[in-house]
């Protein structure tokens, strides 16, 4: 299943665009990790690629249909959205909240059925929180809510995943686990677009990378093409050096980045 967005502005005024002539496609199986600076557009253009936010310009198509077009169901079933975080005023169970994902193949008022069920409990085991499942969504920590809302995305089954930030909350272990999981599901036939603000991610999982700055996409290509001290050190505005270092495990240098520090 293909999506690209091409000549994607999105601005909430005229004169000041969050991003401007976005073009960027994502085909079958890649993982394409989006990073830059806070305030570079990231979010806001996951969110349109979502459907959720109107483009200002331009267009978003799956598969060569047009999303404007789409009912939120079926776009639902294609795209799985997963915010850094969400609040809600109930008290909703871990289960209850991973179940909310099965809402687009479900019939009008029907409810959850047994395959309905097994699908949401094989999700939260999956990402590691079936243990979790009687408790509060409200009563969890930042990282326990990350978890469930991925969870939840796993559930709703779409060919498509858009991810903001979902490791932002994570301790080292449950980043690696869902980084993991992430390049699993591309290699079981899903899509995913990442974003991140940890560089180092996307010298290992992705297969894809682009750079956002100012509202606009700086480069994009393999992680090899793209990460480079002189493409990070512009998105980033800070001077920035690659290292490598020798992985025992397969024999393999490993390369990774730092900004460099000034001296004093």
């Amino acid at each position: 299943m293909k999506l690209e967005i091409s000549e994607g502005s999105f601005g909430y005024t005229k004169d000041n665009p969050v991003f401007k002539n976005i073009y960027l496609d994502l085909e079958d199986n890649q993982f394409l990790c989006l990073l830059g600076q806070n305030g570079c557009g990231k979010t806001t253009l996951l969110k349109c690629l979502a459907g959720m936010m109107p483009l200002s310009s331009g267009e978003v198509r799956i598969n060569g249909k047009h999303l404007a077009s789409m009912t939120r169901r079926e776009t639902a079933l294609a795209i799985g959205y997963v915010p850094q975080d969400q609040e809600t005023a109930f008290p909703f169970s871990v289960e209850q909240m991973v179940l909310v994902g099965r809402a687009p193949s479900l019939n009008f008022f029907s409810s959850p059925s047994a395959q309905d069920m097994a699908v949401a409990e094989e999700a939260m085991e999956r990402v590691g929180i079936l243990r979790l499942k009687d408790q509060r969504y409200t009563e969890l920590s930042g990282g326990e809510r990350q978890l469930v809302l991925i969870a939840r995305v796993l559930a709703q089954q779409p060919n498509i995943l858009l991810l903001d930030e979902p490791t932002s909350h994570l301790d080292f272990k449950n980043q690696t686990i869902i980084l993991r999981l992430i390049r699993d599901l591309v290699r079981e036939g899903r899509s995913v677009i990442m974003t991140t603000h940890y560089p180092n991610h996307a010298f290992i999982y992705p297969n894809r990378v682009a750079l956002m700055h100012n509202g606009k996409i700086l480069v994009i290509g393999t992680p090899g093409e793209v990460l480079l001290e002189s493409n990070l050190s512009q998105a980033y505005g800070i001077d920035v050096c690659l290292y490598s270092a020798h992985d025992k495990s397969n024999n393999k240098l490993v390369t990774f980045c730092a900004p460099v520090e000034e001296s004093v």
